[in-house]
């Protein structure tokens, strides 16, 4: 099987869904900037924002970043047997992290 790891468009999609809260239009209108010049569409922009992706291993990502916020295991399972490989795993759950306990973010409100 063919280990997946994380590439440009898919750590923008689960970085869009875990800042989806925060609302501050100067990290909207950054992330839809980075999204246009990754070549996403408006539906891929909704649906990250949102949690989702069109595909199967854009979705167990993010469902693994938004698991990893409540410390869900089945998520991960999910995500190996999808074919995402550790590096990406990790990867992941450390946006995760980072997005959970980041106080001084720039574009807080």
């Amino acid at each position: 099987m063919h280990i997946w790891k994380l590439n440009a468009r898919t750590r923008l999609s689960v970085e869009m869904a875990l800042t989806k809260d925060r609302g501050a239009a100067a990290l909207i209108q950054d992330q839809d900037q980075a999204a246009a010049r990754l070549g996403m569409c408006g539906a891929e922009i909704d649906a990250a924002r949102a949690g989702r992706s069109f595909d199967l291993r854009g979705s167990r990502a993010l469902e693994l970043a938004l698991g990893a916020r409540g410390n869900e295991r089945f998520e991960l399972r999910r995500a190996f047997q999808a074919g995402l490989g550790d590096e990406a795993c990790l990867e992941i759950e450390h946006l995760a992290d980072a997005h959970a306990c980041d106080s001084g973010d720039k574009y807080r409100s």
